[in-house]
């Protein structure tokens, strides 16, 4: 059993950082040892993660000593983006240019580099993000199936999530989730997250067998993604948040 401190709560945890007051998400979990520390990727919260019997004020008290450092972050992240033709979207490890046309359609056309679509200017942000999440599920349905030939598993149920904190998921019952958001990373980088889930098939676990497996069925770099993840991943978040 996993047990949280969620935001919200009448007695919100929050620290001071950066000039600001940042709530702080504190999770326990049954075979953690210590005490580990991430910032959301929209900078919304602090997240901690912790031993089952670690007391609150331990974990507030491991934030506050890290204040420094959760303000570097903060400064790193990107400000709200502002939707207007002409700007540069990401597409699958490229960047396309957004025109708004009159008497083109409202949903976005891809066109040679270029997303173009009509309607009302101040609806943008809305349309293009659903065209974003078809895209997604688009992409991510090929990907899943072609995953689960090679671990020679039967199709599997595809579900687009919107996480603020994980690029994929595999529950027992064999749904995978995925994060929509990986549609503007290379090709490749969504397609890791895709094969690792699907090795949660053969192997329920991180275990040298579920690693082996993802070694066996992943046709790329799974370093190269995993760094790019790594050092990019939070970009994803600059459009739609």
């Amino acid at each position: 059993m996993i047990d949280w401190l969620l935001r919200g709560s009448a007695e919100e945890p929050a620290i001071e950082a950066g000039g600001r007051l940042i709530p702080v998400a504190i999770r326990r979990l049954p075979n953690s040892r210590r005490i580990s520390m991430r910032l959301a990727p929209d900078g919304s919260e602090v997240r901690i993660a912790m031993p089952r019997w670690g007391r609150t004020d331990e974990a507030l008290a491991f934030a506050r000593s890290k204040a420094g450092w959760i303000a570097a972050q903060l400064e790193r992240l990107p400000q709200p983006v502002a939707f207007a033709p002409g700007m540069e979207l990401p597409y699958r490890g490229e960047q396309l240019t957004l025109r708004h046309q009159d008497g083109a359609p409202r949903r976005p056309v891809l066109d040679d580099g270029e997303l173009v679509l009509g309607g009302p200017q101040e609806a943008l942000q809305g349309r293009l993000r659903r065209w974003f999440e078809s895209e997604a599920r688009r992409l991510l349905t090929d990907d899943l199936d072609h995953y689960c030939t090679r671990a020679g598993q039967p199709e599997q149920r595809l579900m687009l999530s919107s996480a603020q904190r994980r690029w994929g998921s595999c529950a027992r019952d064999g749904t995978i989730r995925i994060n929509w958001r990986l549609i503007m990373a290379p090709d490749h980088v969504r397609r890791s997250v895709v094969a690792h889930e699907v090795a949660h098939l053969l192997h329920f676990d991180h275990s040298p067998a579920f690693h082996a497996a993802l070694d066996e069925i992943f046709d790329g770099d799974l370093r190269a993604a995993n760094r790019w993840l790594k050092r990019e991943g939070r970009s994803l978040y600059v459009l739609f948040g």
